[in-house]
């Protein structure tokens, strides 16, 4: 039940509009621009370069320029395993509604589940062991086939409430062969967040329909209107309903706003207008949706509506690349808080060069902004070259900043 006056009731879909991520955003470039932030410098000059290395690696990863959605769906064949195809096959006994469903119970989990996972796990998966993101996908995927989201033995291909809410972070790590020597961050933020989202399921059955998390592909196709669905319309229904899950997070009007941090130089008359929303997460998982959307037979326009990512290897790559530079370089030694000004304005800037540099790219390339949304962009990309750059300044491919993650944010 939500509680607040009517401005800050609107203050609230205000920090869930993607519009206002960009605003905000952009607030603080033009801080950084005219060099008035604390913890930054902005070099757009060398954005050029920048575009260079991405379309570098671009072509090296896509020669033909087929280049897929920056979504969850890319990091389950890891290793050139066709672990999706065998997904769909495991499928194909069950009805569409009913495939829809899992491939949405699929993402939503397996995304809740990919923040950092630290330089120090990984997954072994038959004869490869795979870390980072990818190996946190093959082992979201090993979970959610075993049936590990699911309270019925008899269709482990669903996420429910009694299924989530059996999760510990024993089980957790369990499934995810977490030990001693092979350590996950954030077990327990992640199992905490699997858990939050039973409670959110169950909490708004008009957005998971059954008490179940594929609910949401009924709810989201019907929504759609002439076989199209906006791609902000995806954002904002999980921006509704995952939005309780986050733990510790700014509230307004009795609403936990999710990945929404306040920054210092950022102030106005309206409740919540010192806050920089960047829904980093809930962005991930509608990029991650696209595909399994279009499986359903719908078009997703309006993709650029969404912003680019906000996270350490985005806003690696322009770090690392000379586009932001530390105005006190021993800040790269300390650990910095998720919600510290110095993150926020990081992850402020990386969403605006993204926007700067995704154009410089789409012209060397050769392809417009309708072949190559942001979503592809990333993809191609920026997320990509971020680790490659990452791997030839440091062997252990860290980001250049150390980030006190819980599980929930990068």
């Amino acid at each position: 039940m939500t509680e607040g006056t009517p401005a800050e009731l609107a203050a609230v879909e205000r920090l869930r509009d993607p519009a206002t991520i960009r605003a905000r955003c952009e607030a603080l470039y033009a801080l950084g621009e005219r060099g008035e932030l604390q913890h930054f410098r902005v070099r757009p000059e060398r954005l050029p370069a920048v575009a260079e290395r991405v379309v570098e690696v671009t072509r090296s990863a896509y020669p033909a320029l087929q280049i897929p959605y920056h979504g969850r769906y890319r990091h389950f064949d890891v290793g050139g395993e066709p672990r999706r195809a065998a997904f769909e096959e495991r499928l194909s006994s069950l009805d569409a509604a009913e495939r829809a469903r899992a491939r949405f119970a699929l993402v939503v989990t397996s995304v809740l589940l990919d923040a950092g996972a630290g330089p120090d796990w990984s997954f072994r998966d038959g004869e490869a062991s795979y870390g980072r993101s990818e190996g946190l996908a093959v082992a979201s995927l090993r979970l959610f086939e075993a049936g590990g989201c699911s309270s019925e033995l008899a269709q482990p291909l669903r996420a429910d409430v009694a299924g989530l809410r059996a999760l510990t972070p024993e089980r957790l790590g369990q499934a995810f062969q977490v030990s001693a020597d092979n350590p996950l961050v954030g077990l327990e933020g992640r199992t905490n967040l699997l858990r939050g989202l039973a409670d959110a399921v169950e909490a708004a059955p008009e957005l998971f329909p059954g008490g179940r998390v594929g609910g949401l592909a009924d709810v989201l196709i019907g929504a759609a209107q002439g076989g199209q669905l906006p791609a902000d319309r995806i954002l904002s229904a999980l921006l509704v309903g995952l939005g309780p899950i986050w733990p510790g997070r700014v509230t307004l009007a009795g609403v936990n706003l999710g990945d929404v941090w306040p920054h210092p130089q950022l102030s106005g008359p309206e409740p919540g207008d010192g806050l920089v929303p960047f829904h980093k997460l809930s962005q991930w998982l509608s990029y991650s949706l696209l595909e399994p959307l279009e499986q359903a037979g719908l078009e997703v326009p309006h993709l650029d509506r969404l912003t680019g990512l906000p996270e350490y290897r985005n806003g690696g790559l322009l770090l690392d690349l000379g586009a932001l530079e530390l105005v006190d370089p021993a800040a790269a030694e300390a650990e910095h808080a998720p919600g510290g000004p110095l993150i926020v304005e990081w992850r402020a800037l990386t969403v605006a060069l993204l926007d700067r540099i995704a154009p410089l790219v789409r012209e060397r390339l050769g392809l417009s902004a309708e072949e190559f949304p942001l979503a592809k962009v990333l993809e191609g990309g920026t997320w990509a070259t971020g680790r490659v750059v990452a791997r030839e300044r440091r062997p252990d491919g860290r980001p250049p900043l150390r980030i006190a993650s819980d599980g929930t944010v990068f």
